[in-house]
């Protein structure tokens, strides 16, 4: 391998990695303040890049009917929540805000999608139309599945996003069919640097990735829903006291990593075909970067999730039939380092 070879590559690993750092950060930022390993952050990819696709085809988004289906039954708990005997009393406005959330904001996206020629939108237009029929998936997720265990084991809830990725990988197929789609790309500009060939595509992915861990470091330092998140990641039952309610931490979490997931399978679409069942493999490496960053670091898992990418770059020209095996091996030197440092913490509270 020369000196070219070895920059190509590098190009296509950060480009890639890239996808897989906000992935890390949405999974990091989800069990910080949730306990939650969110696997289905995955399935939200792979309904994020086959959602635009579909928009580009000038097919209606089959994503809608599960978002209407989704908000129906949400409402649906929030109302029964409300009027089962023995219901705490409710926050002023919650009920409201419910109908807003799980009812209009589905009813609009489907009108959107139903009245607009979807194939002659703009491409900003197509993106945020994704966005808003994909993110809000999160929090709705969250309200069915985890936040009536919200005081559960981290077991029993890894065993429940096992169950939802399961649910959301069959509606997947439902919705998609079993044949793979590749959106158009970003920019069709190219030029050379060097032996470097960068495309508009990929220097689009890579400012994107950076812009929204930009925004979300300003977004924790400078707004009230930043700092409660983070203190909610700091002491759940401090929070709690300090007047934070940690279920709305909890489904604005969600609604974060469904942002980031939908977004990051927008990024990728262009890049390679997904398919229905794409996405558990892509998040399954932005987890491993979570885990180089410990499940608590964001810049860790960022930089984690980059040497993931790198090393998936380099292992695809040296060694491609064990491409997938190296890239998961990483895992383990990071879990034997973590067993050592957590033993000899427990040796020294000991003594």
């Amino acid at each position: 391998m020369d000196a070219s070879i070895a920059l190509i590559l590098a190009q296509d690993g950060i480009t890639t990695g890239a996808v897989y750092a906000l992935l890390a950060v949405g999974l990091v930022l989800v069990f910080a303040v949730t306990r939650v390993i969110f696997i289905p952050q995955g399935e939200l990819v792979a309904y994020g890049a086959l959602t635009i696709a579909m928009l580009q085809a000038g097919k209606f988004p089959a994503t809608v009917w599960l978002l209407l289906a989704m908000g129906l039954m949400v409402f649906a708990t929030d109302l029964w929540a409300r009027l089962r005997p023995g219901a705490l009393p409710a926050a002023p406005g919650a009920l409201r805000n419910s109908v807003l959330a799980n009812l209009a904001w589905p009813a609009l996206a489907y009108a959107v999608a139903k009245a607009t020629p979807l194939e002659t939108l703009a491409l900003p237009l197509q993106v945020l139309l994704t966005l808003a029929i994909v993110a809000p998936l999160g929090p709705m997720l969250y309200r069915l599945a985890y936040e009536p265990l919200a005081h559960a084991s981290v077991l029993v809830l890894l065993i429940v996003s096992v169950a939802a990725h399961f649910v959301l990988l069959g509606f997947g197929l439902v919705m998609f069919g079993a044949e793979g789609a590749r959106s158009q790309p970003f920019s069709e500009l190219r030029f050379d640097l060097g032996p470097l060939n960068l495309t508009g595509q990929g220097l689009s992915v890579i400012f994107s990735s950076v812009l929204i861990m930009a925004a979300l470091s300003l977004f924790f330092s400078l707004t009230v829903a930043g700092k409660a998140l983070r203190a909610t990641a700091v002491n759940r039952l401090g929070a709690r006291l300090m007047g934070i309610e940690v279920a709305r931490s909890g489904r604005l979490a969600f609604l974060l990593a469904g942002l980031i997931g939908a977004f990051s399978g927008v990024l990728i679409g262009p890049v390679t075909t997904v398919y229905y069942d794409s996405g558990f493999l892509i998040g399954l490496k932005g987890f491993v970067g979570a885990i180089i960053g410990g499940l608590a670091s964001y810049p860790v898992a960022a930089g984690g999730a980059l040497l993931v990418g790198l090393m998936e770059a380099y292992a695809s020209f040296s060694a491609s039939a064990y491409k997938e095996v190296l890239v998961f091996t990483l895992i383990v030197p990071v879990l034997v380092w973590r067993s050592f440092t957590s033993h000899t913490l427990l040796d020294d509270e000991e003594s």
